[in-house]
């Protein structure tokens, strides 16, 4: 007997094959046949008459470490067909624990959007068990991230890390990724990360090439130094030999418009010579980032309470705002998306509103009005930054090499992981790219499938996901392809897609005809 048959409807199977008339069985959460399997009998049938089945989408780049403890149901995630994430992205992440647990914390402060929830682990183990007994309604696989991994070794000074402090992160490491973690990620525009010397990002590549896992990487610059961040990367890739991941490859400022096309020179040359170097992007045109990372490297320095104190000293406010005189974002590009604790500042509220907007408003120059809000609330204030073009993106998502990854988070509109106004990424990347790039678009289905799926897992080290072949995780997603789209918008992003008719994880419905039915079926994935 079939658990659940998934009947009628056009399989696009994750491998880039071209899409086929097929029915989809389920047996004990994995995928049984995919075939013609009319007469079969079966506990449940799903009718996918002129929908496409398809592999449930992979997030390869999300921040969802500490959502998905507030709000396991993942809503924003698997409501637009995610059936799997990968956390501990771009350096931000919330294990191991150092000494000084909330020194840490306020440096995840972008992870961190409730406070009720409790940190009550000291290393990646206890956090994927906190994870685990919270029972996500998606799969969960987790980076090391450079964060905490520093803190714990360095501090948060700007020091290089002096050789008993290297072999602690390399332990660190090694121990973690023995734990089950997919790889390892870097921020280089975050602090403690940014201070980092090359050879300690060797010695984090070196670590996760010997468990042949994944490099994951948040560059040290999107916008002048593009190019010299993305030859960065490819030298460690080169002196290390890790599977290297450049994360969210676009180009920012109009300056600057045009590199991605170079940036990519670069990597087809690399993998040309046999380096094993790919990149994510999200179909968006603006990012979503801590207020805190336009400022210098020395603003942050000490951690997040001597940068607080820092901008509220005179000489100190006037030496970052003479470094912002030379930007390439316009204030009226930045949007303040949310702000921790109390939700205005002087008489204005902040949230939704441009830096301009905003300081006009309170009667400030833009530059005192975003030092106030940091020094107020520190890592915790986020920002959503525009200064982006189409080509560019078009180029990054046209490439072989690249996967789709939000760098959203799993968001409960309803809840306090919902307030504010998140990027409507974390509510529709996957629908977005169906809509705009592959239905009117230049992506074939069978190709932004592929990105979305089996490329995506193949990039984190994660077998038996991300295809609709026998013996694989019955992860599904079955959408309408004429109806799938986005509906969250950067004014109003706490909106679901249409177009989604189901999302299975792990054999189970979770969301059918756009509704959250409770289920939390969710793994805990640990890469052997």
């Amino acid at each position: 007997m079939i658990d659940l048959l998934v009947s009628g409807g056009t399989v696009v199977d994750g491998t880039g094959t071209p899409p086929r008339h097929a029915d989809v069985a389920v047996i004990g959460g994995r995928v049984e046949a995919v075939g013609d399997l009319a007469g079969r009998p079966a506990a449940r049938t799903l009718d996918a008459s002129g929908h496409v089945v398809a592999p449930g989408f992979v997030d390869v780049h999300t921040h969802s470490d500490l959502t998905l403890l507030s709000a396991p149901e993942a809503h924003s995630a698997v409501r637009q067909g995610v059936t799997t994430v990968v956390i501990g992205n771009c350096g931000l992440g919330v294990a191991p624990v150092a000494a000084d647990p909330g020194a840490l914390r306020a440096a995840a402060g972008y992870l961190d959007l409730d406070p009720s929830v409790r940190w009550d682990w000291t290393d990646l183990p206890g956090h994927l068990a906190a994870l685990d007994t919270a029972r996500p309604s998606v799969n969960v696989a987790a980076l090391v991230a450079h964060t905490p991994l520093r803190a714990a070794a360095v501090g948060f000074e700007d020091r290089p890390a002096d050789a008993a402090a290297l072999d602690r992160m390399r332990g660190s490491l090694g121990d973690a990724l023995s734990a089950g973690a997919a790889g390892v990620s870097t921020g280089l525009a975050y602090a403690p990360p940014c201070y980092a010397r090359e050879d300690e990002l060797e010695v984090l590549g070196r670590t996760a090439a010997a468990f042949g896992r994944l490099f994951a990487w948040h560059m040290r610059d999107y916008a002048d130094g593009l190019l010299d961040s993305v030859r960065q990367v490819l030298r460690v890739a080169a002196a290390t030999g890790c599977r290297t991941q450049i994360s969210h490859l676009i180009a920012v400022g109009r300056r600057n418009h045009g590199s991605v096309a170079r940036a990519l020179d670069l990597i087809d040359a690399a993998r040309s010579s046999g380096l094993d170097v790919a990149f994510d992007v999200y179909p968006y045109l603006a990012g979503n980032a801590p207020l805190s990372q336009l400022l210098p490297y020395w603003a942050q320095e000490g951690g997040e309470e001597r940068m607080r104190a820092r901008l509220r000293d005179r000489d100190a406010r006037a030496r970052v705002a003479r470094a912002w005189r030379d930007m390439p974002n316009s204030w009226d590009e930045i949007t303040i998306s949310r702000v921790p604790g109390a939700a205005a500042v002087g008489e204005e509220d902040p949230v939704g509103r441009t830096v301009s907007a905003f300081a006009a408003g309170t009667g400030r120059d833009p530059s005192a009005a975003v030092l106030d809000l940091v020094a107020a609330h520190g890592n915790g204030v986020q920002m959503i930054a525009g200064g982006r073009v189409e080509r560019d993106l078009l180029d990054a998502l046209a490439h072989p090499a690249a996967v789709i990854g939000s760098d959203g988070q799993a968001l409960d509109p309803d809840g306090p992981t919902g307030r504010g106004a998140p990027h409507p990424r974390s509510y529709g990347c996957y629908p977005r790219l169906f809509a705009e790039y592959v239905r009117t678009g230049p992506l074939p289905l069978a190709e932004a499938v592929r990105k979305c799926t089996l490329a995506a897992a193949e990039r984190a080290g994660l077998t038996g996901r991300g295809a609709l072949r026998p013996g694989a995780a019955a992860d599904i997603v079955v959408f309408d392809p004429a109806r799938i789209t986005d509906r969250a918008t950067y004014t109003a992003p706490q909106r679901y897609p249409d177009g989604i008719r189901a999302v299975i994880v792990g054999g189970r419905p979770v969301v059918e005809d756009g509704a959250h039915g409770g289920a939390r079926p969710g793994e805990i994935l640990r890469v052997p």
